[in-house]
């Protein structure tokens, strides 16, 4: 049975495995901007992994690891990177989006990521697109108040850095 809310401690499983494995992702969607302090909840963890067989193949091998269990279909479109792999055979709930909406490619949305702590996590800019660009009616009602995360977010940035 899996842990139907996003914890802190699942994106660390995630970037401490993932990391020793050498995968390249970005954590996105509401759980990538509670990384970033969003003050919100979520139920799963949503991860924008860069499409290539080789990344795939260390992927499979990662959430092994972590104890998903991963029938030949789930390792096929993890390799293969299929634009959506729902997972929910492991200690949490995983979505693997390879192909989000509203970001042009990895490379791009990596340049802008963030590193908050050992956590890969997609700009809060980029996190808002995705959610205009995908237009469900769950990311419409959470725009507004990600927009003003944003700011703060910024805020908080530009006061950090030094003079």
């Amino acid at each position: 049975m899996t842990a139907k809310a996003f914890r802190p401690e699942q994106a660390r499983i995630i970037a401490d495995i993932f990391g020793k494995h050498g995968v390249d992702y970005l954590f996105i969607g509401k759980g990538g901007a509670i990384l970033l302090g969003y003050p919100g909840a979520t139920q799963d963890v949503d991860l924008f992994p860069r499409k290539s067989a080789d990344n795939g193949r260390r992927m499979v091998a990662a959430l092994k690891e972590i104890a998903f269990e991963l029938s030949a279909a789930d390792e096929t479109d993890i390799v293969n990177g299929k634009d959506f792999v729902q997972l929910s055979s492991g200690p949490f709930d995983v979505d693997l989006v390879f192909a989000p909406d509203g970001i042009e490619s990895f490379d791009d949305a990596a340049k802008r990521a963030e590193r908050i702590e050992n956590f890969p996590v997609m700009s809060i800019a980029d996190i808002i697109a995705s959610k205009r660009a995908a237009g469900r009616k769950k990311d419409l009602v959470e725009l507004e108040l990600l927009e003003e995360f944003e700011k703060v977010y910024a805020a908080a940035r530009h006061a950090r850095k030094p003079a």
